[in-house]
């Protein structure tokens, strides 16, 4: 096998650049540089994108979506940030792509992000809490220069923070009812940290997608999850008897106390409306006996007669009763002894 030296190499290089000729060199030398230069002049951003162009490291300008030039590579630089698209940090899951059917396809091993989903509640309980964050970029200049590592930033703000949440309540009520609350008392806490970091970033919402016991204790919670729906179920069972009943039993009580009332302010005035009467009738009484005292005896026999169904007059010189007559109209008068068989009568005596 030959070897070479390099100074024969040298040389060999030397004899086929004089061959070429220097202009060759030096015009092979500028088109190249002139190529550099037109490529690295022109730059595209995207609808969803913002660009930021710095000159020498420090931001120049930004611009918007469209084609644009700028100086070439060395003096200006371009970097794109995607202000219109809202980003996704998930934690305690990972999602890897989209199937066919448009359905997200998780990573199998789930192991791997127990480290940031197991979390240990106020009363002492491990729970699995799986969540996402979501956010869109406002300042593109504050979320590239203000915060090193943004990304991170993100993701270590949103781990502290709903670990201190979660450790703050009892792990039934996360698991339960208070999920939602979790979710806004994180956003709210977050979009408070970020916005004291001028990171330049708006959150959209923070959900958690799953919360679950570990798998250990899944049956035992599942056990106690029923007794508590049991006694919920019982709570409002009798919730709603005592709804029914209470308001029916007002009711009737209502009632009764109105009849009562209605009742007493009736014979009130009653009883004052016949001692009214009663003094009228004294007074006319003591004016004119005699004839007060006849009108109180037509005013009652007027009211006895039409109630009567036989009428006897008996005369106190008259051994035999005279023929009665019949107060129904529409019969004729019988005579006495046919008469002293039939219902029961009024006996009426001389009028005063």
């Amino acid at each position: 096998m030959p070897t070479y030296d390099s100074e024969d190499i040298l040389d060999e290089l030397r004899k086929r650049a004089a061959a070429l000729g220097s202009r060759r060199i030096i015009a092979g030398i500028v088109g190249a540089l002139l190529l550099i230069f037109l490529w690295s002049t022109w730059f595209t951003v995207q609808p969803e994108e913002t660009g930021i162009v710095q000159r020498f490291g420090a931001v120049n300008r930004t611009v918007g979506p469209g084609l644009h030039f700028k100086f070439p590579d060395g003096i200006e630089r371009v970097r794109l940030v995607p202000t219109a698209r809202v980003l996704k940090v998930e934690f305690g899951f990972g999602s890897v792509a989209m199937d066919a059917g448009g359905r997200t396809q998780y990573a199998p091993d789930r192991k791997a992000f127990k480290d940031v989903s197991l979390m240990l509640t106020g009363d002492l309980n491990v729970i699995d809490v799986q969540w996402i964050v979501q956010y869109r970029i406002e300042d593109p200049v504050r979320y590239l220069f203000r915060v090193r590592e943004s990304p991170q930033t993100i993701r270590d703000i949103a781990e502290a923070v709903m670990r201190r949440v979660v450790g703050n309540r009892v792990g039934s009520d996360v698991l339960t009812v208070g999920r939602v609350a979790v979710s806004t008392e994180v956003k709210e806490e977050m979009q408070k940290i970020l916005s004291d970091y001028e990171t330049g970033v708006r959150l959209v919402t923070v959900e958690l997608q799953d919360v679950t016991p570990p798998d250990p204790v899944k049956p035992a919670f599942n056990e106690v999850n029923e007794a508590r729906q049991d006694r919920e179920r019982t709570i409002n069972q009798a919730q709603e008897q005592a709804n029914r009943e209470i308001p029916k039993a007002r009711g009737e009580a209502t009632r009764t106390i109105t009849e009562a009332e209605g009742y007493a302010v009736e014979r009130v005035n009653r009883a004052n409306g016949e001692a009214t009467r009663f003094r009228a009738i004294l007074a006319e009484y003591q004016r004119a006996p005699e004839v007060t005292r006849r009108r109180l005896y037509l005013e009652a026999i007027g009211s006895i007669l039409p109630e009567a169904k036989a009428l006897y007059i008996v005369d106190s010189d008259q051994k035999a009763l005279l023929p009665w007559l019949r107060l129904e109209s529409g019969e004729m008068p019988a005579a006495a002894g046919k008469g002293s068989g039939q219902a029961e009568g009024v006996k009426g005596g001389k009028q005063p």
